[in-house]
């Protein structure tokens, strides 16, 4: 599968080391250590089947599936390779499936694996001839297609064994998918992928393809295997298998472990070379790999702790008895937060072959994927932050749309989750937002799809989150303050325009779409506002009415000044706007309305009546009443029945003048002076 970020096609071979020289030619090859099953097999020289078929590679886009993603089952090989204790951990949680050579070798083994204390079923076989127990060198590899179908890429093993070469066929039929044929001799102990184009191997994979150039090797691992990124290294271990499993393994994407051996080892050189060769090569993410280091110095009790496997959300480790042991424990769980790493205790594990080596896992063909570029360092500020995944549910089932989500921390505060919208295609878009300048981000994105296919990226989830710090907040526009004003039975607000920047700005309009919203206190325009100064704007509604039942009216102001255009939304309780200030009696006048400190009613033409004044507020309260009798007019100081003054907003009153009633609204402000 091809990603958004395409990286050349890397090839580096570590030159400046010679392993060879270092060796003694006098050691004698162990055919053991060599995976081969006699010294005579170990003598033979290698040639590429002849009746091997090459087949056209898969659609493209291709995905090889990494060996940390979502397995269904895992294979191994009778007569065994492995003790019981690691197949009964493997069938607690995952199908095992044996290799046997017919149906009454798998009833044989189902009766061992029952006395064993094995969980049977979760155990299944697969009848064909074997001739060795490695399965991870000869097994499949699985790979996903342009059109998301799923597939197994063969290859022409390197070791001189027909049946065990014949497994990855056996294996696509009894899945019923797709197989490949790449012309191409490999091993898979020489093989470590990572599911998002990137794969190594050492020089072994150009030792055993002479007919073919170092460019032409690349190719072919593109083309069959979609690898963007295929790093061929040389091996340090110095026990001539030239397996990068002996002494390397990816744990995620963006972390890899090392072996590491004593200051005064002859290896020494070479071992330190890969890892910093490691520790400064980008993984897909964008940044250097994170290195992570085993004391393996090959001395008994043995020490082949990379060679582990990794199923789902396990960790089976390799473990001799070694005082190295606890230590390499302790390195994964470091490395892999989240997992259950667990010590795989046997005497039969050598340096050069041990779990990995002798099982593999298979591909859950209903996986689903998600990839994600993350965000990483130090990321300038912006006011959201988009966080974009590809999405694809290998099992065709739609996806659960809201467990689509990216869950994110600001600093130590509690996880909170934003949904990832739809945006084309198989790709998904989601916002971090809430954040301040250098604050650090913690995130991690999860998904479901109908079938009950979940999956996290980091893989560890909150245990080990993709993480970023939030660069400087640089202002390069005017603030501005709310950005949305609601009038409901206010008639005045305001807006604060302030100027972060560095250098003065001035405002050269500040409209509105409708008359009715008017800016008492506006200043003179054009109006400049210095670097770090703010300017007050009140906005009012100039016609008001009163009637407790409305609808909104939505309009906007438009501030435009030398560094951009910006609007403020308004919503307004359209009841508000009338075509009049006030309701009025002709000859009754109240005046001023608006009013700040006191209100005057003027009498019609009378000498002399009988008046009774009666002020209600917006919620229906009576809050004011007099009577008296009255010549001329009458004024309201704008106090309550208990004399304290009322705030600020609209009043309803009652001025019964005689036997005649008079209604209306009245507005109570507190002018500002410009």
């Amino acid at each position: 599968m091809k990603k958004a970020l395409i990286l050349v096609v890397i090839g580096i071979i570590f030159g400046s080391f010679s392993l060879l020289a270092q060796r003694n030619p006098d050691d004698k090859r162990d055919f053991r250590k060599l995976h081969y099953l006699s010294e005579e097999e170990m003598l033979t020289p290698l040639k590429r089947d002849p009746n091997f078929t090459e087949t056209d590679p898969p659609v493209g886009p291709v995905k090889m599936v990494g060996e940390f993603e979502s397995m269904q089952a895992v294979l191994i090989r009778y007569p065994l390779g492995i003790p019981y204790s690691v197949i009964e951990e493997m069938a607690q949680d995952l199908n095992v499936i044996t290799i046997v050579s017919s149906n009454s070798q798998a009833t044989q083994v189902l009766a061992l694996y029952n006395s064993n204390g094995i969980n049977t079923a979760n155990c299944t076989f697969l009848v064909a001839p074997t001739d060795s127990y490695w399965t991870r060198d000869y097994g499949p590899w699985f790979v996903f297609d342009g059109n998301n179908q799923p597939g197994v890429c063969d290859f022409p093993y390197d070791r001189p064994r027909p049946t065990d070469d014949n497994i990855p066929v056996k294996v696509a039929q009894s899945l019923g998918i797709n197989l490949f044929g790449m012309a191409l001799t490999h091993t898979g102990g020489n093989m470590m992928a990572d599911g998002f184009d990137f794969a190594a191997s050492t020089d072994l994979v150009l030792d055993e393809n002479t007919d073919m150039t170092e460019q032409e090797v690349h190719d072919k691992m593109e083309a069959y295997l979609g690898l963007t990124q295929y790093d061929i290294t040389l091996d340090p271990l110095g026990d001539y298998i030239k397996h990068i499993d002996c002494w390397g393994k990816y744990l995620a994407p963006d972390k890899i472990l090392i072996g590491r051996v004593p200051l005064n080892d002859n290896r020494y050189a070479d071992y330190e070379a890969v890892a910093t060769y490691f520790a400064t090569t980008n993984c897909p993410y964008g940044y250097p790999y994170k290195v992570y280091r085993v004391f393996t110095p090959g001395t008994a009790p043995n020490t082949p702790y990379s060679n582990s496997i990794i199923l789902n959300n396990k960790v089976l480790v390799p473990l001799t008895g070694s005082q190295w042991d606890d230590e390499a424990i302790a390195v994964y769980q470091e490395a892999m937060p989240g997992y259950e790493v667990i010590g795989m205790q046997w005497t039969g594990w050598l340096n050069t072959d041990a779990l990995h080596c002798r099982a593999i896992g298979i591909a859950n063909l209903d996986m689903l994927f998600l990839d994600h570029r993350p965000l990483f360092g130090q990321v300038g500020w912006q006011d959201s932050l988009a966080v974009a995944v590809k999405i694809v549910p290998y099992s065709g089932e739609n996806l659960v749309e809201d467990s689509l989500l990216v869950q994110y921390q600001v600093n130590s505060g509690s996880y909170q989750n934003t949904i990832l919208r739809h945006s084309e295609g198989s790709n998904y878009i989601g916002y971090i937002k809430n954040y301040t300048e250098f604050d650090t981000i913690r995130y991690f994105i999860s998904g479901l799809d109908a079938a009950d296919n979940r999956a996290k990226l980091p893989y560890m989830g909150a245990a080990d989150p993709f993480n970023f710090v939030i660069g400087e907040h640089v202002f390069t526009d005017l603030n501005i303050t709310p950005d949305s004003l609601i009038f409901t039975y206010e008639y005045l607000d305001q807006i604060i325009i302030k100027n972060n920047t560095a250098n003065e700005a001035t405002i050269g309009s500040i409209q509105a779409t409708q008359g009715y919203i008017g800016f008492p206190t506006l200043p003179n325009l054009p109006y400049v506002i210095q670097a770090g100064d703010s300017l007050i704007v009140d906005v009012e509604i100039g016609i008001i009415t009163f009637n407790p039942e409305f609808i909104w009216l939505y309009d906007s102001i438009s501030i435009v000044s030398n560094i951009s255009t910006q609007q403020v939304n308004v919503k307004v309780n359209s009841d508000l706007i009338g075509s009049v200030c006030c309701t009025e009696h002709a000859p009754l006048r109240v005046y001023p309305n608006p009013f700040s400190t006191e209100l005057v009613f003027q009498l019609p033409n009378l000498k002399s009546a009988h008046t009774e004044l009666k002020i209600y507020n917006v919620v229906g309260n009576l809050i004011h009443t007099s009577q008296e009798f009255a010549k001329g007019h009458i004024r309201w100081d704008g106090t309550s029945i208990s004399k304290y003054i009322v705030p600020n907003g609209i009043y309803y009153y009652q001025l019964f003048i005689d036997n005649e009633l008079f209604t209306g609204n009245i507005i109570k402000l507190k002018w500002r002076s410009k």
